[in-house]
């Protein structure tokens, strides 16, 4: 069973930093595609970040500037650098993988609070 571990959540200041974190179980390598989504309470999930299997990254409207996606095969593990927060980035933040076979997984869900 693969697997998808996030960490780094939390709760924060508007205009301060964090950083996410989400190790799969096996080896990043295998995941084409990997991503970060979020959930606001009412809302749908919705996209934040996709980075492709060669590193590019591109975000959604909202976080342009903010928000850095990264992965590093040889440490496994995906990062999402989130800077400049703002109190609606506050929702549970999820990664998402996608491996080679075309099979998606989820992370457990990560609560980033962000206070005025």
């Amino acid at each position: 069973q693969v697997q998808l571990v996030e960490s780094g959540g939390g709760l924060v200041q508007a205009g301060g930093s964090l950083r996410l974190s989400c190790v799969p179980s096996g080896s990043l390598s295998t995941f084409v595609n990997l991503g970060w989504y979020r959930q606001a309470p009412g809302k749908e999930r919705e996209f934040v970040a996709f980075i492709s299997s060669s590193g590019t990254a591109n975000y959604a409207e909202a976080v342009v500037g903010r928000f850095f996606g990264s992965r590093d095969n040889s440490k496994n593990i995906l990062l999402l650098q989130m800077n400049d927060v703002k109190v609606e980035d506050t929702a549970v933040y999820y990664c998402n993988g996608v491996r080679d076979t075309g099979k998606g997984y989820w992370g457990q869900g990560n609560q980033v609070t962000v206070s005025s």
